[in-house]
């Protein structure tokens, strides 16, 4: 029996994976707060739910009893989400992490896969930005998930592996839906105001399905050590200005709901001045992986679920947006 402790996996990702590795015959725990409930998550034999935080070690310890694999998909997500706490922020994405690897090793774990993001490189000109890239980080998210990597790194050994992955922005529909990033922000907008705002435009984004981030987490969890041992891996799709993706979601909006006739594409200045171009090359190389579904795609699935009635009033409930739920609840 393959045993995965999934912290972090009642978020957006972990709804499309979690219920997936349970399908594929995993002994899976989901180790998390769920701010965002559990109602996206199976009732399986093959799955257990532990209420807790990162940080309080003695609960996290015991999650780890007996697990092979930890798979580590915990933070406060989002540049965004510090506007918050910065201490809530420090805590939970950079002071907890080193103690859980250490905990992990402890446990008697012998892989342990951590998500970190392709944000770490800030802003580049370079063409195409590869893993050895030096990384400029513009807030302490992206500051923090680059100090994590080699925390992992101190600690591993040929019984206890460590991979790094940096995934490119996630795009699509969950069952624990996310409307706070780019692609999925700009739909919302199309189907539900009939036009879409772009925050500046210029600026180069990285996009990877969620079904493609499942399939990469699922792939570091069984690929051969020798092959994954110490390595950290770019992975995103299309490489999209955002108002390429502001088109791609025009053209897809217009077609599926044709009532809504010319959506218009509204300009204004941006804040966030994030833009670089990834390569995906290495992680295509060392394992054969290459992202399949499209930013079109996501936007279809997305559209879909609106037309469904599965996402309502997707503007004015606090469970898609992250910040505001944490707002709401009063995280610390």
């Amino acid at each position: 029996m393959k045993k995965v402790l999934v912290l972090g996996g009642g978020g957006y990702c972990g709804s499309v994976l979690v219920p997936q590795l349970v399908n594929e015959g995993w002994d899976v725990t989901v180790f998390d707060t769920f701010w965002y409930g559990t109602e996206h998550l199976p009732k399986s034999p093959k799955l257990r739910l532990v209420q807790g935080d990162v940080r309080d070690m003695v609960k996290v310890t015991e999650a780890m009893a007996g697990q092979q694999y930890v798979l580590h998909l915990s933070c406060i997500s989002n540049d965004a989400s510090f506007e918050l706490d910065e201490k809530l922020s420090t805590s939970v994405n950079l002071d907890s992490f080193e103690p859980l690897v250490v905990a992990a090793k402890k446990a008697g774990v012998k892989r342990f896969v951590f998500a970190s993001s392709s944000s770490v490189y800030g802003v580049s000109d370079k063409p195409d930005v590869t893993e050895d890239h030096p990384l400029v980080p513009l807030t302490l998210y992206n500051k923090y998930k680059g100090m994590c990597e080699p925390l992992l790194l101190k600690h591993t050994d040929k019984d206890f592996v460590g991979v790094i992955f940096r995934p490119a922005t996630v795009c699509g529909y969950a069952p624990r839906q996310r409307l706070d990033l780019s692609v999925n922000i700009l739909t919302n907008h199309a189907v539900n105001k009939g036009k879409i705002t772009v925050f500046g435009g210029d600026q180069l984004r990285p996009n990877l399905h969620v079904q493609d981030y499942t399939d990469l987490c699922k792939l570091l969890l069984t690929a051969p050590d020798e092959k994954i041992a110490n390595q950290i891996f770019n992975c995103g799709f299309q490489n999209m200005s955002i108002m390429d993706i502001a088109k791609t979601v025009k053209k897809v909006v217009e077609e599926l709901f044709p009532e809504k006739g010319n959506i218009p594409i509204e300009v204004t200045k941006s804040d966030d001045p994030r833009s670089y171009h990834i390569n995906s090359g290495k992680i295509k190389q060392i394992l054969g992986f290459q992202p399949k579904h499209s930013i079109e795609e996501a936007v279809r699935d997305l559209c879909k679920a609106f037309r469904e009635g599965k996402l309502p009033n997707s503007f004015d409930d606090n469970k898609y947006f992250n910040v505001r739920t944490m707002k709401a609840i009063g995280a610390k």
